[in-house]
């Protein structure tokens, strides 16, 4: 009974392996979340790697947006062999094609972004027949400014204490050398009034 069983096992593995393999062919690349100012530019960057050879008639690139209210998805680029952007809606005269199918590039930029663009932008890519695979997903998020990072705020704690740092140092030897000037200045006095009888 127990052989059976590892027969049988082995049996539908040999249908559901293939199955999963071909299932995770398909993977696309994307930041988690991008910022923009409002009413600049920004590229949604998507690249993608894929089992099937890459050719331009077999890449169907496909971008959707979801708003922050959760409201129902929009269309916002559809490409295949040449680019569709849309022709209505929010997004019509706001996005273009930015990638290049055969370096793996499926991106695109959206011009002069107002805050009605929040929300989450899904990139999907297929290329038959590997068309299976996870969607890219990107948070925008327009802003009035920039805002520093993390990264941008501890660079900058950082410099400005070398900064200070530096001064303090400065100002230090500085204070030394005045010092030891007026010191010298003093001696060579001293020394002079000592050899010259005629000084009081």
């Amino acid at each position: 009974m127990y052989r059976i069983w590892l027969q049988l096992v082995a049996f539908l593995g040999g249908f559901v392996v293939p199955g999963l393999l071909q299932v995770s062919g398909m993977e696309i690349f994307t930041s988690s979340e991008v910022e923009a100012v409002n009413g600049t530019n920004v590229r949604l960057k998507c690249t993608f790697s894929s089992r099937s050879p890459v050719q331009a008639q077999s890449v169907i690139v496909s971008w959707n947006f979801r708003p922050l209210n959760q409201g129902p998805e929009e269309s916002v680029f559809y490409y295949h062999e040449t680019s569709y952007p849309p022709t209505s809606g929010r997004f019509k005269d706001h996005a273009v094609w930015s990638g290049d199918i055969m370096r793996n590039d499926a991106s695109i930029t959206l011009h002069e972004v107002p805050p009605t663009f929040n929300g989450t932008y899904i990139c999907q890519v297929h290329n038959k027949p590997d068309v299976h695979g996870r969607n890219g997903e990107i948070i925008l998020k327009v802003v009035n400014k920039v805002t520093l990072s993390e990264i941008g705020l501890l660079a900058a704690a950082v410099g400005g204490a070398c900064g200070i740092i530096l001064l303090i140092l400065g100002i230090v030897v500085l204070v030394k050398f005045c010092r030891r000037r007026r010191s010298e200045t003093n001696i060579e006095m001293h020394e002079r009034e000592r050899k010259d009888p005629t000084v009081w």
